[in-house]
């Protein structure tokens, strides 16, 4: 019988537990897989809810377990995963039928998906979802993009099945074509920034005061009680409180310091220099990231070089220094992923609903934190406003960023590798600076290029004396 009331397609950890979260909250679920055995391995672990959920190996007869007009949802790879599925279930759909892909997504991609959906006459949605196995269970947060009319179809699934903050579900509109997933990506852009500058400040305790793991989980469990109160700062103290069973370490200790990506923080540094919008933090975090990853060389550059003492005096520098420098860290950070959205808004006409998304992103998904209300009420009061210059921030900056110099200035003087926290420092410091010295880029454009430049006295381009050399010559 046609009485699913939404489709999944992709029964991995993830495309798992959001079945299970649809299911557990009244909906009835059809679910497909390209691996068939996959399936009943699914619904033996539903339970009770296994009642609300039908599985089918033929997608056939998936399509057809499906009440129309149809609602389904893809969690498969990204890429040409989605493409081949898409082309796989078009000839099975009516005009009409839904497709929503839920995936990491480039926004690229989810662009050129709406765009031929369109063209067909076909809905589609491209939704973000964040906010790990965890969320997708028991409530992430969606971010949607595509037409209207199409969110508005599917919202009342959606919002349900999505995190709340203070009643307000964590699911909202945020656009055309790919606006979703560019917000998810943007988002994984902060997160990347956001787990560096706790990693670093973490090695600065580890390498610089020589504080033990349990010691540092201690830090990070009193600083989330305070201004820095978020789901990063909390599973940090949790790993660090860790001990490894098989040999009785900390899990920290035996961890090889060689991180991973997926690319969305790589997405949203490409984006950022496409569309000219200053994201350092960001960068810095991608870089260390992939500096991570060649070990080897750091091996052999230890060697040749030495490490040194990178010991930090304690007079020098202090915990509370460092729970500052992070919440000036994170401030600044957050400011550049925001400034990213709305250029990125203008440059796509999609209108992007600033203080929702801050407010989307309170519950639900990685970068979580008490932080993010204020940043939603200082866009409310303020979408196109820098939040490092909202009062509230203005005034916690005053009060923490000699906080994040000093921590700078010892950890570079030690030796330790900083680049997230010093790129915040310098985004400040250029963010503040009423003339840069850019204008000697300016002259050396214009002298090796005849690029021109603009002066402070008088309109209209201009060039310098040396160009009139350079024709006499």
């Amino acid at each position: 019988m046609a009485n699913a009331d939404i489709g999944v397609i992709g029964l991995g950890t993830m495309g798992a537990m959001l079945a299970l979260n649809i299911a557990d909250n009244g909906f009835r679920v059809a679910v497909h897989n390209r691996t068939a055995a996959r399936i009943p391995q699914f619904l033996d672990t539903a339970g009770p809810l296994a009642d609300r959920i039908t599985g089918h190996a033929e997608l056939a007869e998936f399509v057809a377990a499906i009440a129309s007009p149809r609602n389904i949802i893809l969690m498969v790879p990204a890429g040409a995963v989605v493409d081949a599925q898409i082309e796989k279930l078009r000839p099975l759909l009516d005009a009409d039928d839904m497709i929503i892909d839920a995936g990491n997504a480039d926004f690229h991609e989810s662009e050129r998906r709406a765009s031929e959906a369109e063209k067909a006459g076909a809905p589609f949605l491209g939704i973000g979802v964040s906010g790990g196995a965890e969320g997708a269970r028991f409530g992430p947060s969606i971010m949607g993009g595509g037409s209207r009319t199409a969110w508005d179809r599917v919202s009342h699934i959606l919002t349900a099945i999505a995190a709340s903050f203070g009643g307000t579900p964590c699911a909202t509109y945020m656009g055309t074509g790919g606006a979703g997933h560019f917000v998810k990506t943007v988002h994984n852009g902060i997160e990347y920034a956001d787990m560096q500058l706790i990693a670093e400040v973490y090695g600065v305790m580890r390498d610089g005061f020589g504080k033990d793991a349990a010691a540092c989980g201690a830090v990070f469990d009193r600083w989330n009680e305070g201004l820095l109160q978020s789901y990063l700062i909390e599973i940090s103290g949790k790993v660090a409180a860790a001990t490894d069973p098989e040999t009785g370490k900390p899990v920290l200790d035996i961890i090889l310091d060689r991180a991973g990506q997926k690319g969305t923080g790589r997405w949203t540094v490409i984006e950022s220099q496409m569309l000219g919008s200053a994201v350092p933090v960001i960068e810095a975090a991608v870089g260390a990231r992939n500096m991570s990853a060649r070990r080897d060389l750091r091996l052999a550059g230890a060697e040749t070089f030495g490490a040194g003492d990178r010991r930090i005096a304690a007079e020098a520098l202090s915990l509370e220094d460092l729970e500052r420098a992070l919440i000036a860290g994170k401030i600044l950070c957050y400011a550049q992923g925001f400034d990213l959205l709305l250029k990125a808004s203008d440059e796509y006409a999609w209108d992007l609903p600033m203080p929702e998304i801050a407010k989307v992103w309170r519950a639900g998904c990685i970068i979580r934190s008490t932080m993010l209300d204020d940043m939603a009420e200082a866009l409310t009061d303020a979408p196109s406003r820098n939040l490092a210059l909202a009062p509230y921030f203005k005034t916690l900056l005053d009060d923490s960023i000699g906080a994040l110099r000093k921590v700078a200035v010892c950890a570079l003087a030690a030796g330790h590798p900083v680049p997230a926290l010093t790129a915040a420092l310098t985004y400040f410091d250029t963010l503040t600076s009423a003339r840069t010295s850019a204008n000697m880029l300016q002259a050396q454009r214009d002298y090796f290029g005849a690029h021109g430049f603009e002066r402070v006295d008088q309109d209209g381009d201009h060039h310098g004396p040396w160009l009139d050399q350079h024709l006499d010559g």
